[in-house]
C-alpha cells in the first residue's frame, strides 16, 4: 500500500491505536479516526502528529475518501459508525491486521510474548537494537523511558513487537499476536489470564501453540525452561531455553543483587541490568537470546542493558512525603505483585513494604485466582485492598471478595485491611505508616489519583 493512502481509526484514542496511528502519519499516511472519549493527552498527541479526530462514533465521521477503515478491539457490534461501515461494504481491519501487513511483512519479526514481562521485554529488545545502531521498528504497550514514543515504523528490517493474546477485534476472537508474522518468539511465561475470554488454562496454551507453529524453520523460539507450561508447547524451529533450571539449554546465575541493579551470567557469560528482581534478570536474559539472534554481539548487547531505563509505571518512583516512598505499578496479576514484591526487598533493604491494590482487570475482578492473590499479599509487610472496581460487570458468585482477601491475609500474620475508597484507603495508610516505609500501589487504571492524595496527605 502507498503511503498516500488515507486510514480511518474506529476508536483512535487506545493506546495501541494512538500510538500505531501517529507512527503511520510520521510516514506519510492520511489518517482520521473518531471515539467516544477524545481527552488529553492522547488527544493532544494525535492532533499535534496532523491527525482529524473526531468525537462520538456516528455515520457522519466515516470519511467517503478513506482506502482502509481500521476497526479498534474496544468496537463492539451497535457502535452506530461500525453499523453504518458495513451496510456501506467498506473494506476494514483490525489494527493486528493493520500492522501486519502494512509494517510488519517481510521484515524480522521479533514477537514477545508471555502472561507476564511482555513490555519491558520488548522495550529492552527495541533498546538493545536502538543503542547498537540498528534503528528497529516497534510497537510497545507501554511508555518506555528509553525512546519518545511506544511505536515507531521505520525501514529497518527489524521490528519488535509486545505480542497480546487478548483477542484481535470483534469480529476476529483470535490473539493478536497471530498475525504478527514472527521470526523470533519470545515466551516469558504461560499462566491463566484474561478470565473475560479464555475458558481455562488450556484454551491460552492452545493459542500459544498456535504462535509457535507460525515460526519459520530459519527462526528462533526462546522458552521460559523453568516454566511447565512453556515446556509444554511444541515447536517446528529451533528451540532455547532460558532460565536457572540445570536443564535449561541457556541457564542463568544470579552472582549479585544490590539496590542498583543485578549482575549474572549466561552460561559463563557475565552481564548486568540496572534493574532489580529475578524476574527482571529473566526478562534480560531473553533479550539477549533474541539479539545474539538478530546478530549483535554480546559487548552490544552488555553496554545497552547498562543504559536502560525502564518503563513508566513499573516500579516508578511517584515521590517520598514524609519519609514514606510512593511507588507506582502496573502489575494486576498475583504473579506480578508477587515478583514485584519480592524485587523491591533488593531495593528497599530492611525497609517496611506496603502493597496497594486495585482489583480492576478482567480476570481480578473475579475470585478465580483469589487464593494466589492471598499469597502474594503476604509478601508485604502490610497491605491495603481497595473494592472491586465495576463490580456489575461480574456476577456475585465469581467476583473477588476483598474483606476475605483482607481476612485470609491478616491471619497469617500481615496487616491487611479491606477499605471502600481512595480516601479511606489515604487514611488508613496515614495512620498505619511510618518513616522509611515503601508504598507500592498495583493498579492498571487510574485508581482515582491515588497516589497524588497520598504524597499530598503524608507531605
Amino acid at each position: 500500500m502507498s503511503v498516500s493512502k488515507h486510514l480511518h481509526f474506529i476508536g483512535i484514542c487506545g493506546t495501541a491505536m494512538g500510538s500505531t496511528a501517529v507512527a503511520l502519519r510520521s510516514l506519510g499516511y492520511t489518517i482520521s479516526g473518531s471515539d467516544e472519549k477524545v481527552y488529553p493527552p492522547m488527544s493532544d498527541v494525535l492532533r499535534d502528529a496532523g491527525i482529524t479526530l473526531t468525537e462520538g462514533y456516528t455515520a457522519e465521521n466515516l470519511p467517503p475518501s478513506a482506502d482502509l477503515y481500521v476497526v479498534g478491539n474496544a468496537i463492539s457490534r451497535g457502535n452506530e459508525e461500525l453499523e453504518t461501515l458495513l451496510e456501506r461494504k467498506l473494506p476494514y481491519v483490525s489494527m493486528a491486521e493493520l500492522l501486519k501487513t502494512e509494517v510488519i511483512q517481510g521484515k524480522r519479526s521479533f514477537v514477545v510474548s508471555g502472561t507476564h514481562g511482555k513490555t519491558t521485554t520488548s522495550t529492552m529488545l527495541a533498546w538493545i537494537f536502538e543503542h547498537a545502531g540498528r534503528e528497529p521498528g516497534f510497537m510497545i504497550g507501554g511508555v518506555p523511558e528509553n525512546f519518545t514514543s511506544g511505536a515507531r515504523f521505520n525501514h529497518s528490517d527489524l521490528f519488535v513487537i509486545e505480542g497480546d493474546e487478548y483477542d484481535t477485534a470483534y469480529f476476529d476472537k483470535r490473539s493478536k499476536f497471530l498475525h504478527y508474522l514472527p521470526e523470533c518468539v519470545v515466551v516469558n511465561n504461560i499462566e491463566f489470564d484474561h478470565a473475560d475470554i479464555f475458558a481455562d488454562l488450556d484454551a491460552i496454551l492452545l493459542s500459544f501453540q498456535r504462535l509457535l507453529n507460525s515460526v519459520p524453520r530459519n527462526g528462533l523460539v526462546l522458552l521460559n525452561g523453568d516454566d511447565k507450561n512453556c515446556l509444554s508447547l511444541k515447536s517446528y524451529s529451533p528451540v532455547k531455553t532460558v532460565g536457572l533450571g540445570e536443564t535449561c539449554s541457556e541457564r542463568i546465575l544470579i552472582t549479585r543483587a544490590s539496590p542498583d541493579g543485578t549482575a549474572f551470567e549466561i552460561n559463563g557469560v557475565p552481564f548486568s541490568v540496572p534493574m532489580i528482581g529475578e524476574f527482571n534478570v529473566r526478562n534480560a536474559a531473553m533479550c539477549i537470546c533474541a539479539a545474539r539472534h538478530a546478530g549483535l554481539s554480546d559487548d552490544e548487547i552488555r553496554a545497552a542493558l547498562e543504559t536502560f531505563k525502564g518503563i513508566r509505571r513499573r516500579q516508578q518512583v511517584r515521590g517520598v512525603a514524609g519519609g514514606i516512598t510512593i511507588m507506582d505499578d502496573f502489575g494486576h496479576h498475583p504473579t506480578a505483585l508477587r515478583e514485584t514484591l519480592r524485587g523491591l526487598r533488593q531495593k528497599y533493604p530492611g525497609q517496611r513494604l506496603w502493597a496497594v491494590f486495585e482489583p480492576r482487570s478482567n480476570t481480578s475482578r473475579r475470585n478465580v485466582l483469589q487464593n494466589e492473590l492471598i499469597e502474594a499479599l503476604k509478601e508485604a509487610d502490610g497491605s491495603v485492598i481497595a473494592s472491586v472496581a465495576n463490580p456489575e460487570k461480574v456476577t456475585a458468585a465469581e467476583r473477588l471478595d476483598p474483606e476475605f482477601v483482607a481476612l485470609s491475609v491478616s491471619s497469617a500474620g500481615r496487616a491487611c485491611f479491606h477499605e471502600p475508597d481512595t480516601n479511606a484507603i489515604v487514611a488508613r495508610l496515614k495512620a498505619e505508616t511510618r518513616p522509611g516505609d515503601v508504598i507500592v500501589i498495583f493498579s492498571n487504571g487510574g485508581f482515582d489519583g491515588i497516589h497524588g492524595k497520598l504524597l499530598s496527605a503524608l507531605s
